[in-house]
């Protein structure tokens, strides 16, 4: 193996556009020994740091941390694309030994009881000593880390939650990786023409190639992935099928899943004891603007009744249609999604069968510029010089007034490696040290299944809620304007984190954008004015059964960690759950928990899935604002103010006061109970 130096996943990002990763030149090979190298350098520029003898500066100590190990960062951010996206067994073999390393290293770094001194000395003088709101915010931040993290704890209790946290790395990790063999191993195989009933020329013709990719060529195949198994869920005309593809979704990870389910709960409640809070979800609401479980649960449960009342109407209306076709039964879960869509073309008058033509997914990229140029004066050109890791991936250049604020790359279609649904990455952070500017460089990915051959691709209106609202997490990282990496573009707390997201799916139905954008892909021809009343009429249509559908997870996912020390059989606790709230019968969960890799597969999520409906609340109430704003959803004013009130500070400032200063005061749960259809809307 090439000296460290010379190795790609540490190599300096050189060339144009501010350098950029040298994807052509990364094997899976040349991490192991990449991120011991950074390990050690990160090791070593701590230790510096610790045992300086200089009394403690914010230089000398927080700038320096914010300056430490380089190369880790570097080989830390390639190693989580690569997971995500390009993971083959050789590249799970590495996840899976540098998982508990890394964890390590981080507990190394909170417990090292000579740092935390330093630490916390610059904290303690952060008023006095000079600094302004952005290295007094860094202070806040880095010592509230340590704190949160067990830098206070003797070393008996330090040695026990460093065992916790690697054990945790390793179960995480393989939890992950076992949704990903099951989504990949398995396929709903359709034998015969009459398995196709009601599938589109599009779903066939992609389940043919899924057939054929899995050596069942004259076969059709569904894959069990979420882009691939709600379209069959929906529009398949063959109930027994639709059971049948239901039950293949629902058992990602039930087989090997269980077990480690309950290791990972009954070690975060120990985690949790061990940093001074009586559960694991007092630990990580603690950390959040909702400060408490109680408060977050409140929420859920306050949504939670209308949101059942109008599941329970919508399966009425369900259930008219299906006795109108003969059907005898009633309504299922793997009915809900097929006879929801019937509803819509007989109350709306219009199906996702007659919106996915004017969908192209690359007119839908450009929409999205679009509004980004209009919002916040952004202008993004593709370029062709930049490796990629994969031939799907396309880069553009993100510009303001002609100069370079980042690159973006787009990873748009699923494979096998590829982790199933969307996300958003971050290459490179923005941020200012010593005086040198480096620009973000952002990814988002999703999992659209390609066109045929000679064919543009075409997605669902649901597919484009979801390009949008990973492009407004992309918005988040590429207006970052911080001078410290700590604190740049989605470094934010977890509950606030979704709000630009959520916020920039409100662009997608706008008139403006959908008569510019959404043209028929054979036609050219704009969506028809009356289509697009039809589409903005039904937006709240299955409102009850989306907001339900999260809601369940979300109270499960907090039940489940304010358990403390009571042993969780998965299965039967989400069977009790589900009945104590009363789940309506005509559904499931949307993550089963043997799947749930947002409760299981880190902490990111874990006891904090409430954080999308609790940064909806705040979604909610600023897209009234755009909608009551002179200019619209366009409105310049409004969008300079949100660019600089929220979408370039990171976390420069404590995110409720951001939020009050952009809306005027604070959110309420109003604005979402009207946006969701559970409160009659605002009188124009």
């Amino acid at each position: 193996m090439s000296h460290p130096a010379e190795n790609p996943v540490l190599s300096a990002w050189t060339g144009p556009y501010g350098g950029a990763p040298p994807f052509d030149k990364i094997r899976t090979e040349h991490f192991p020994p990449a991120l011991d190298a950074a390990i050690a350098e990160k090791r070593a520029d701590v230790a510096a740091i610790a045992a300086n003898p200089q009394p403690a500066t914010f230089a000398n100590t927080l700038e320096a941390l914010e300056a430490s190990g380089p190369q880790l960062a570097q080989a830390v951010k390639l190693l989580q694309v690569y997971t995500s996206t390009m993971n083959d067994q050789a590249m799970r073999l590495v996840q899976t030994a540098f998982a508990p390393k890394l964890a390590a290293l981080a507990d190394e770094i909170t417990h090292n009881q000579a740092l935390y001194a330093r630490v916390a000395a610059v904290f303690e003088a952060r008023e006095r000593a000079g600094l302004d709101a952005e290295q007094q915010r860094l202070a806040f931040v880095i010592h509230d880390r340590f704190v949160r993290r067990g830098a206070g704890l003797d070393a008996a209790a330090k040695a026990r939650l460093q065992a916790i946290n690697q054990e945790l790395a390793s179960l995480q990790t393989r939890f992950s990786q076992n949704v990903l063999a099951d989504e990949e191993g398995e396929a709903l195989v359709l034998d015969s023409a009459a398995d196709l009933d009601g599938l589109s020329p599009q779903q066939i013709e992609a389940a043919a190639a899924t057939a054929t990719a899995r050596g069942l060529p004259g076969k059709w195949a569904i894959a069990n992935t979420r882009s691939a198994m709600d379209p069959f869920l929906t529009y398949s005309a063959r109930r027994d099928l639709r059971e049948k593809a239901l039950k293949l979704w629902q058992a990602r990870g039930a087989g090997d899943n269980r077990p480690i389910m309950t290791e990972i709960l009954k070690l975060r409640a120990e985690k949790a004891r061990l940093l001074g809070h009586p559960t694991f979800a007092h630990w990580i609401a603690d950390g959040q603007m909702a400060k408490t479980p109680e408060a977050a649960l409140k929420l859920l449960t306050d949504i939670w009744h209308p949101a059942t009342a109008r599941v329970r109407e919508e399966a009425a209306e369900m259930a008219e249609v299906a006795v109108a076709e003969g059907a005898n039964a009633s309504i299922a879960p793997f009915d809900y999604r097929h006879y929801a869509e019937k509803v819509r073309k007989a109350k709306y008058a219009y199906d996702e069968t007659e919106v996915k033509p004017y969908l192209q997914l690359t007119k839908m990229v450009e929409a999205m510029f679009w509004a980004a140029g209009e919002l916040f004066g952004l202008r993004f050109t593709q370029v062709h010089d930049l490796p990629v890791y994969h031939p799907d991936v396309v880069v553009y250049e993100a510009t303001r007034d002609g100069e370079r604020i980042g690159l973006f790359y787009f990873d748009f279609y699923a494979r096998p490696g590829k982790s199933s649904g969307a996300w958003m990455n971050e290459y490179r952070t923005q941020q200012r040290l010593g005086g040198v500017a480096v620009t973000p460089i952002i990814s988002n990915n999703e999992n659209y299944l390609k066109g045929a051959a000679g064919e543009p691709t075409l997605i669902s209106w649901t597919d484009a809620v979801t390009l949008f609202h990973e492009f407004g997490h992309g918005l988040h990282g590429l207006n970052s304007d911080v001078t410290y990496p700590s604190l740049a573009g989605t470094a934010v707390l977890r509950d606030f984190v979704e709000l630009p997201s959520q916020l920039f799916e409100h662009w997608l139905p706008t008139r403006e954008l959908l008569g510019r954008f959404a043209l028929h892909y054979r036609t050219g021809e704009p969506m028809p004015k009356a289509l697009v009343d039809k589409i903005l009429r039904a937006q709240a249509f299955r409102q009850g059964f989306q907001t339900a559908e999260y809601l369940s997870n979300a109270i499960i996912d907090l039940k489940a960690h304010l358990a403390g020390d009571t042993a969780i059989d998965p299965a039967a606790f989400e069977a009790q759950v589900l009945s104590e709230i009363g789940m309506p019968t005509e559904m499931v969960l949307r993550h089963p928990l043997a799947a749930f890799t947002h409760m299981f597969a880190s902490e990111s999520y874990a006891a904090g899935y409430y954080n999308y409906i609790w940064a909806d609340t705040l979604t909610a109430d600023a897209a009234e604002a755009f909608a009551a704003a002179p200019g619209g959803f366009y409105d310049k004013d409004l969008a300079r103010r949100l660019l600089d009130g929220v979408l370039s500070i990171g976390n420069k400032r404590d995110p409720g006061d951001a939020f009050r200063d952009f809306r005027g005061r604070d959110a309420t749960v109003d604005a979402l109970m009207r946006d969701r259809g559970f409160a009659a809307p605002l009188e124009a």
